[in-house]
């Protein structure tokens, strides 16, 4: 069985309990901290600017590598900065592998040619990037983007939906709220409770709390949902003819915290080991022909590309995502 998640070892180096900071960062650190609201305990601020400052160190670094061609993609210090590697990946993952495989099978479709590049959010399949917070439900929004862009394939219209109603009411399909979940035990619970409510109706609230559903706040069903097999080139199908697909991926590296742009590429990303959900939502093809999968994140929008990341494609199922991936039917 694949292991849950938090099974990455400790990248960043350990900070001292008592440690020495560097005078030329004083500014950029108060600047940061006033950019995302941070503040600190006395007893706190030093070691969360050591911690922030190894990862200004290893940015810096990575961006000297790829402006001389070593990296595809860029990094840049973001609102995780004075988080350990292991810290936000408890605050900020949260998927489960190895969930139920749905009897429904992928049917390929008779496309002749699938189209060289996607990208759903220029069709209305898309709705706009929310952030999860310090709440281990990636895979509700995961299940809740896969879900909005099925009904808007069959209803014309897109209503964002609850992914709070998820965290809280879908425990008895396998889900843990805030500690973690499945796209498809998410699924299961709309199919089994007959519907789920609109996140108008029923706010995110970034913590574990009691289920309200309420039927007439429902907008959308389930009649069940599919398991892709484990393959890139069905995922390609899969994309280019249903629309967004749920998948889970390898996250556990600094790279992915502090990701800006470029083609993501990390040689040491598992394509098992998988520890968050995204959506993807296209794919396509840079100048340079360097192939890429297009992920909705749930991190905000100022993570990433306005929220996005552009992943490796067709290179050996890069960080596992066409491992677990799934849609719902609707």
């Amino acid at each position: 069985m694949i292991p849950i998640f938090f099974l990455a070892t400790l990248c960043l180096e350990v900070v001292s309990a008592a440690p020495t900071h560097n005078p030329s960062f004083d500014a950029v650190w108060q600047e940061w901290k006033t950019k995302h609201g941070k503040t600190y305990h006395m007893s706190e601020e030093g070691q969360k600017r050591a911690v922030w400052e190894n990862n200004m160190k290893m940015i810096e670094l990575h961006n000297q590598d790829y402006l001389q061609g070593k990296h595809g993609f860029s990094l840049e210090m973001n609102a995780f900065g004075d988080l350990t590697n292991i810290e936000f990946r408890e605050l900020m993952t949260g998927f489960q592998s190895m969930g139920p495989k749905e009897q429904n099978l992928f049917q390929e479709p008779l496309l002749g040619d699938v189209p060289k590049s996607v990208d759903w959010r220029d069709h209305g399949y898309v709705a706009p990037v929310k952030n999860q917070g310090p709440c281990g439900s990636c895979w509700a929004f995961s299940a809740v983007g896969s879900l909005v862009g099925q009904m808007f394939r069959k209803t014309g219209k897109l209503v964002p939906l609850s992914e709070q109603n998820l965290v809280d009411c879908s425990w008895s399909q396998g889900n843990h709220g805030c500690d973690g979940g499945l796209p498809e035990f998410a699924f299961q619970y709309v199919k089994d409770n007959g519907g789920l409510d609109t996140s108008m109706s029923y706010p995110y609230e970034a913590l574990n709390g009691t289920c309200r559903y309420n039927p007439e706040n429902s907008a959308a069903n389930v009649k069940g949902f599919v398991t892709l097999p484990s393959s890139e080139a069905t995922l390609m199908k899969a994309v280019a003819s249903v629309g967004p697909i749920s998948v889970g991926i390898d996250t556990k590296h600094n790279s992915f915290q502090f990701y800006r742009a470029g083609v993501y590429y990390e040689p040491e990303c598992s394509s098992t080991r998988l520890d968050h959900a995204v959506l993807v939502v296209g794919y396509g093809e840079e100048l340079d022909g360097r192939k890429y999968w297009l992920v909705k994140n749930s991190w905000g929008k100022y993570w990433g590309l306005n929220g996005y990341i552009k992943m490796a494609k067709d290179r050996n199922n890069h960080c596992g995502i066409a491992t677990e991936a799934s849609y719902p039917i609707v």
